[in-house]
């Protein structure tokens, strides 16, 4: 299995009820019933007020690599992630467990 996280941050002066963020975040909670690599699928607001802290996160798991490559590829995925471009900067992980 593959575990794939990624943490969000905000662009400076957008709030989580900016019309975007709020698609973005509902495009990234209709991923799990899109794409059936996705074996683990969770997706939340931090909320910690540590100043480190990142904004959103995604947790997911998927069985290999393919599936991931798959996951990464797909067209739903694609489109959440360009919306989170405008407004949005991230880091990702990705581990075998």
């Amino acid at each position: 299995m593959i575990r794939h996280l990624v943490l969000f941050k905000l662009h400076d002066g957008v709030e989580r009820d900016d019309p975007r963020v709020v698609a973005g975040v509902k495009a990234f909670e209709e991923l799990e019933a899109l794409i059936p690599e996705l074996e683990c699928w969770e997706c939340a607001w931090n909320i910690s007020d540590r100043p480190i802290a990142y904004d959103y996160a995604i947790n997911s798991a998927v069985a290999d690599a393919d599936a991931l490559q798959r996951y990464l590829q797909h067209p739903a995925h694609q489109a959440a992630a360009e919306q989170w471009r405008e407004f949005a900067t991230w880091v990702i992980a990705d581990y075998e467990f």
